[in-house]
């Protein structure tokens, strides 16, 4: 049986039951049970009072009511005490009270938001995909300092391709062609280039290329392009042409012609215009760009952009030459051997710089091929050291993988006395090393993937004296791949994928001649030759046929004289007959002894090499004019990047690698609507939906992307916002 506690109250405390009283003295508040004391606080700390009171009624010490007249507190304010007792426990009064920190919609994710309500998506996607409260964006909404989209244009008010095929058919000034004051006042000289201007529209063919322009100008489109290239005054602007032209290389159309196929009024909507230059217009731009322009110095302008916007592939260049047939037959070019044709066929030589991805960063053309060696030391290497930012004082400044064309040992001392490290295959690799030497690795390729490969290595002496590395790799047939490098601090594991990814140059070309067509002839017109270039002597070429014929007829001759023997009986007339024709063949021999010899001696008298200048008029050739080949070139690398850029973000969301240019091929070619909106100064790119449910959702979160980006369409102050389909996105 539990002790009785006497009802006995200290003198001065105020009772609260019959067993529990309080007494403040000074600043000190003291709780008693019986006389027992059990409790002090401070006479200020609220929390450590509503903590004890609120255990006296949850211990059944006293009631709520009994508590609050008491004390005199608010009968709500001890029963949230009781509550947070009940769930929190004591630690929960004296906890630091939430209070509204940094602003969350911050000037940042404002843009964010409205570029998805923009995009078509609800407050409550938004709210989910930026992580913050849906009661947060409804304020803001409310606020006005986030508006809801404009609700879509009903197609029945906006022209459609069949509307719009019949008003530029009637045109006044050619089809597409109604915007006459402007024309008007570009052809008088009044008006420098027309601003572009975008009206709503249905049904745009190729409206989906719009979608590449945040990446074109994040590639360096217009970088520095006013800087470079000039354009006469006209109707057109410098930035309405490049562009123009990028759109055309997305969309493969692989010439300039293809554009005499499409509807001028149709790719003018795409450009904020009435119609787009007609083809002669087109090339008379680009041959004014080439030739007045500095194309040579705007693509130097981009490979630097290029190198420093990546400086961790800017240590690291893939050297390799492409040759060019031509077909044609205004000037009879020298023959390079083209190796996907097994020909010796009449061409030029494009050598290309890329990084370990495939990616471009700048072109030589060589019409007179001198081999790789001499355009690495006398082109390449010039540029890339113009570009690149200045070395550290130890180790080497930038790394050229090129195939065994490049072997030297010659050329690997020069190189590396100017601290640039070389990798390549060994051209003279010798007996198979023992299979106890290789061991087993994990390497990392360029695109992120792990492979195991078996490598050994050793020091290797080449015929100068010079050492190197070699590194082999064991094949699975037993073949033993042998790589040279005259880096000595790069790990062989790093070494031998950056040695095999050198495949993705070539890959690079195939696609480049496949779809964007490089190996067009942007240009008929042919330039004579200024440079002192020489090629080898066609009288020094003809000479050397004539002894290797010579020589292959004299092999002959002395294989038949030793083979002649004299069979049967060895009467006179037997003998006499195989004399005379031992004679006859060893008189043949002499003869073709003394015709090698002469051919020799006038070969050793005959220069091996001479100018094209020098040539006699029937060998003598032209150059093909490559100003505008090299503009078209560096737009269509600027082209390739961008789509690059869009591969890169897809890539995570589909599950094979070679779909995705394919998605974004459809991607450019798809149609779109165009919906203008000049109060909240956005351009909506509408799309249509694709063949299938999976590459639309692909391509909705690729529009997430773009929306992020916040582009502003060159020369306009409108926003881009891309959608997909008619319907806001789930």
């Amino acid at each position: 049986m539990p002790q009785m506690q006497l009802p006995i109250i200290p003198q001065g405390a105020t009772p609260v039951t019959a067993d529990l009283s309080f007494e403040r003295r000074g600043d000190e508040v003291s709780y008693f049970y019986g006389s027992l004391k059990t409790f002090t606080h401070h006479a200020n700390d609220r929390s450590s009072l509503l903590m004890i009171t609120a255990q006296f009624c949850v211990n059944g010490q006293a009631r709520q009511a009994d508590v609050a007249k008491a004390m005199g507190l608010p009968q709500i304010t001890l029963k949230r005490a009781v509550k947070k007792l009940r769930e929190d426990g004591p630690a929960g009064f004296y906890r630091q009270r939430a209070v509204r920190g940094a602003a969350v919609l911050i000037p940042e994710v404002l843009a964010k938001a409205q570029a998805h309500l923009d995009g078509g998506a609800s407050p409550k996607d938004v709210a989910q995909r930026l992580e913050i409260k849906p009661n947060t964006l409804d304020k803001a909404l409310r606020g006005g300092r986030l508006r809801r989209p404009p609700p879509p244009l009903i197609a029945e008010v906006l022209p459609s391709k069949s509307q719009r095929s019949g008003e530029d058919a009637m045109a006044p000034m050619g089809v597409g062609a109604d915007n006459v004051p402007a024309r008007l006042a570009a052809r008088l000289g009044g008006l420098g280039e027309v601003m572009p201007q975008f009206e709503s529209a249905l049904d745009i063919p190729c409206g989906g290329v719009l979608c590449a322009l945040p990446a074109l100008l994040a590639s360096g489109l217009l970088q520095s392009s006013s800087e470079y290239l000039t354009l006469k005054r006209g109707y057109y602007g410098l930035d309405s042409v490049l562009m123009l032209l990028a759109f055309m290389a997305l969309c493969r159309m692989k010439s300039i012609e293809d554009l005499r196929h499409e509807a001028p009024g149709e790719w003018g909507l795409l450009l904020g215009l009435d119609r787009a230059p007609e083809v002669r217009t087109m090339r008379e731009k680009v041959r004014y760009l080439s030739e007045h322009g500095d194309a040579s110095g705007w693509s130097m302008a981009l490979c630097s952009f290029w190198i420093h916007g990546a400086p961790e592939d800017a240590m690291v260049f893939y050297v390799d030459g492409h040759v060019r047939v031509y077909h044609g037959d205004q000037t009879p070019l020298p023959k390079h051997y083209a190796a996907r044709e097994k020909l010796c066929l009449r061409a030029t030589v494009d050598y290309w710089v890329n990084a370990m991805d495939g990616q471009p960063f700048l072109v030589i053309n060589k019409v007179v091929d001198q081999g790789l060696i001499q355009a690495i030391e006398t082109d390449i290497l010039p540029r890339l050291e113009q570009t690149l930012s200045a070395a550290p004082e130890r180790g080497d400044r930038l790394t050229l993988v090129f195939d065994r064309e490049g072997y030297s040992p010659d050329f690997f001392k020069r190189m590396k006395d100017r601290r640039i490290a070389c990798l390549t295959y060994n051209k003279f690799p010798g007996e198979r090393w023992p299979l106890d030497e290789f061991s087993s690795v994990q390497a990392t390729l360029c695109g992120g993937e792990e492979v195991t490969m078996l490598l050994a290595e050793r020091g290797t002496q080449l015929s100068n004296g010079m050492w190197v590395r070699e590194i082999r790799k064991l094949e699975d047939s037993g073949h033993q791949t042998a790589i040279l490098s005259t880096d000595f601090t790069t790990r062989s594991l790093t070494l031998a994928p950056r040695m095999f990814a050198r495949w993705s140059q070539e890959n690079f070309f195939r696609y480049m001649r496949a779809e964007f067509g490089i190996d067009r002839l942007a240009s008929y017109q042919t330039e004579e030759i200024t440079d002192p270039t020489t090629v080898v002597n066609p009288t020094y070429r003809q000479l050397e046929g004539k002894i290797r014929q010579s020589t292959g007829k004299l092999s002959r001759a002395l294989a038949h004289f030793g083979s002649l023997n004299l069979e049967g009986s060895l009467a006179p007339p037997q003998v006499e007959l195989f004399l005379a024709m031992k004679a006859d063949q060893h008189l043949q021999i002499e003869q073709l002894q003394a015709q090698i010899a002469q051919l020799k001696a006038e070969r050793k008298a005959t220069p091996r090499r001479v100018l094209v200048k020098d040539l006699p008029e029937p060998d003598r050739f032209r150059r093909l004019s490559y100003a505008s080949k090299h503009f078209l070139d560096t737009l269509k690398m600027i082209a390739y990047r961008a789509e690059t850029a869009m591969a890169n973000i897809l890539r995570e969301w589909l599950p094979k690698a070679d779909e995705v240019r394919t998605v974004l091929s459809t991607l450019y070619q798809t149609d779109a609507d165009l919906l203008t909106d000049l109060d909240a100064n956005t351009l909506t790119v509408r799309l249509h939906h694709s063949a299938r449910v999976h590459a639309d959702n692909v391509i909705r979160r690729l529009l997430d992307e773009l929306n992020e980006t916040v582009t502003i369409f060159p020369r306009t102050n409108l926003r881009l916002i891309y959608k997909l389909g008619s319907t806001q996105n789930p």
